[in-house]
């Protein structure tokens, strides 16, 4: 099976993951999106992948003036595309593109995350969910990470598509399960943030966690963070006592990042209410794969996804988290770590099968 994914940035390392998933799973990937580097990195470069463009991030506007003249002079892609079975598009944007190319194949909608402009109510809002409307009739399959966006957001609106959940889980990359290497319950507490960083608050609760804890919190940062939302992340980093940023990170730190800590935090403020509320996202599954504790609002899907399966350090509020974390005693950090352990790992990991089963579903869509 060859499958066309047409993506929002290259250089996102799940989209690295994913071809990786679809390749295990049996498929050939044909790539092209846009990046938001110079260059693509050595691990998306090896699929030899047309690159659309420069996108910035947080620049909505100028992207979809991107999408725009990539839809309308598709000829390029459309002939990149030619021998694809189907053609899967990553968030909205890509969506449009594939939409211009794909004729008559099965079109796959991959929706890991739900813009802002999505559930708004001004003139611009409603003009961009006129555009989803149209865009959905035409899906033949959805794929999501969560539930939360199928009940939130696509239960409102005109899809009327079978809906596939493919979690955020680690991917192994091995058959075997990895073994949980987090830090011997002790002080100070080590807490964790590593992935996409996007959010000003959580950098603003961690660094004065840290800073009024007395030396019983340390922060390690991993990750590269937004240029648009956190410009001023190494200066809070060197301003903060027991902040550290490790930096980028490629999969295979993970086990060594995450074993130097105890608590790993996912929560997102960022859309607060809105997209952070609902998403899984891999933050959740990687410190549990290592024997981590996540620190998740009780509210959010990442709270509730723990409170079913009973684990987690839960709280309701941002003050609520820092009175808890001050107050850890070596004993609680014991008892959130067991919790964490008993976890089946087959909920938080995925293997060759998962893979398979991706391709699997991807090789049953049809297109009417």
């Amino acid at each position: 099976m060859k499958i066309g994914y047409l993506v929002h940035n290259l250089n996102d390392p799940a989209v690295a993951r994913r071809c990786e998933m679809l390749v295990r799973g049996g498929a050939s990937v044909t790539l092209a999106g846009f990046c938001r580097d110079d260059a693509v990195s050595p691990a998306i470069a090896r699929y030899k992948p047309m690159n659309l463009g420069r996108a910035e991030d947080a620049a909505f506007l100028r992207r979809a003036l991107s999408t725009l003249r990539t839809a309308v002079f598709h000829g390029p892609l459309a002939r990149f595309f030619e021998q694809c079975d189907t053609i899967c598009a990553r968030n909205l944007e890509q969506l449009a593109i594939a939409r211009a190319v794909v004729g008559d194949r099965p079109l796959v909608y991959e929706c890991l995350d739900i813009h802002r402009s999505l559930v708004g109510s001004g003139p611009a809002a409603r003009a961009i969910q006129m555009a989803e409307g149209r865009l959905l009739g035409r899906v033949d399959l959805l794929l999501t990470s969560s539930p939360a966006f199928v009940d939130n957001h696509f239960a409102e609106t005109t899809l009327d598509a079978p809906v596939e959940l493919v979690e955020n889980k680690l991917l192994l990359r091995q058959s075997s399960v990895p073994e949980p290497t987090a830090h011997e319950p002790d002080l100070p507490v080590r807490i964790g943030w590593f992935g996409m960083l996007r959010c000003r608050r959580t950098l603003e609760f961690l660094s004065q966690l840290a800073t009024g804890s007395g030396g019983r919190v340390e922060v390690l940062i991993a990750g590269k963070p937004s240029p648009a939302e956190l410009p001023h992340l190494g200066e809070v980093v060197r301003a903060t006592p027991g902040m550290t940023y490790h930096g980028t990170y490629r999969y295979e730190d993970l086990p060594e990042l995450y074993g130097r800590c105890h608590l790993a935090w996912t929560v997102d403020w960022f859309e607060e209410g809105l997209n952070s509320s609902w998403l899984l996202p891999n933050r959740l599954y990687e410190p549990l794969a290592y024997g981590g504790v996540p620190i998740a609002m009780r509210d959010v899907e990442v709270g509730r996804w723990l409170a079913a399966h009973g684990a987690g350090l839960l709280v309701s509020s941002a003050g609520e988290a820092r009175e808890k974390l001050l107050s850890l005693a070596v004993e609680d950090l014991s008892a959130l770590q067991a919790a964490a352990l008993r976890i089946d790992r087959s909920k938080l990991v995925a293997g060759d099968e998962d893979c398979r089963a991706l391709v699997r579903t991807l090789a049953k869509v049809s297109h009417p």
